[in-house]
This record gives structure tokens, C-alpha cells and sequence, in this order.
């Protein structure tokens, strides 16, 4: 039984993606949304983020939706280190903290500020040890962060039988199509 959904993908910048508005935010809030219905229905209590803005942040956006239906799904926030946020520009820390406040729990792997890589590559191994299923944003085509936490997942389902489900460009562009169709006037 699936207990814990971790989230992670493409930071907003890595997308292009600049603002809130962007027509991309919608599409990828849906396909996380598809990945996490049949998980909730299957018995999922918690979803974990480590908090970087962009898909992350937008899955715990779609998990405050659920939430509104199902009051005992709930989102973790754990990051690498303390004070991630730091160098970010104003944008990203007020939508980081408006998910801080809003999530049922918030806790960092280092207790101490970002002194080396060394840290996230543990924050990653942690965060696959402590869940069921990770849920990315990711497409072999286009390198980019998220593949340190697919390695890591690989590395797991490898030992383990780890459940890796990966939502990819081509997934995006169905989810646009399907949209378009549902929104022609016959």
C-alpha cells in the first residue's frame, strides 16, 4: 500500500516558466493531479516536497485542492537545509512560505544553512528512503535537477522494487490536447 508520494521535477526557470499565469502551470498542476488520484484512492496519506519553486510548489498547490475533498491527505515539506530560500528572488519566497504556512508539516535533513553539494545528494537519499512512489517531472531529453532524484529512485527500485512514475513531455502535450478537444464548441 502507497503511504508516501514524493513530488519532484524541473524547477520553474528550468521550464522557462516565469510567472504563476504561465499557460504550462495548468497542464503540469493537472498531470500531477492524474499521477496522485489513483494513489489517494489507493490508500495515500502523505505527499513529500522539498520545497524548490516550480513543480514542487505547484504540487502542493494541487495537494491544498485535494485537501478541500480529503482532509486527511497531507503535505510534507522537508528540505535539504535550513534557509534554501535565501538567495531566491522575491517571487519564489513569498510563494515558498505561503506553502510552509499552509503544510502539515515542514522539517529540513541538515539542520544547518547549504555549505555543500554533499547535502543535497543526502536530502535526495532520504527523501527516497521515507517514501513509496516517486511522482517527476521529467524527460530524459532534457537534462536538468531532477535527474539526481531519478538516480537515486532507480537506485532504490534496483534494491527494493521502488515505484517510479514519470510524467514526461509527451504526457504534458496530451494533457493540452485533451484539454484543447474538451474546450472546442461543437
Amino acid at each position: 500500500m502507497t503511504k508516501v508520494a514524493l513530488i519532484t521535477g524541473y524547477k520553474a526557470y528550468e521550464l522557462g516558466v516565469f510567472n504563476q499565469k504561465h499557460p504550462a502551470v495548468n497542464y503540469i498542476k493537472t498531470a500531477i493531479l492524474k499521477q496522485l488520484v489513483p494513489l489517494v484512492e489507493e490508500g495515500l496519506e502523505w505527499v513529500v516536497i522539498s520545497g524548490q519553486p516550480g513543480v514542487e510548489l505547484w504540487a502542493a498547490e494541487v495537494v491544498f485542492q485535494l485537501q478541500e475533498y480529503l482532509p486527511d491527505l497531507k503535505l510534507s515539506v522537508i528540505t535539504p537545509f535550513l534557509k534554501q530560500e535565501e538567495k531566491w528572488n522575491e517571487n519564489n519566497k513569498e510563494w515558498y512560505e505561503s506553502v510552509l504556512v499552509q503544510a502539515d508539516h515542514v522539517d529540513s535533513v541538515s539542520r544547518r544553512p547549504y555549505e555543500k553539494p554533499l547535502q543535497l545528494k543526502a536530502a535526495n537519499q532520504f527523501l527516497i528512503e521515507k517514501s513509496d512512489v516517486l511522482i517527476i517531472l521529467y524527460d530524459t531529453e532534457k537534462e536538468g535537477s531532477p535527474r539526481y532524484f531519478l538516480e537515486a529512485a532507480k537506485q532504490k527500485q534496483e534494491r527494493k522494487g521502488y515505484d517510479i512514475r514519470m510524467i514526461g513531455f509527451h504526457d504534458l502535450q496530451l494533457i493540452v490536447e485533451e484539454e484543447e478537444f474538451n474546450n472546442q464548441e461543437f
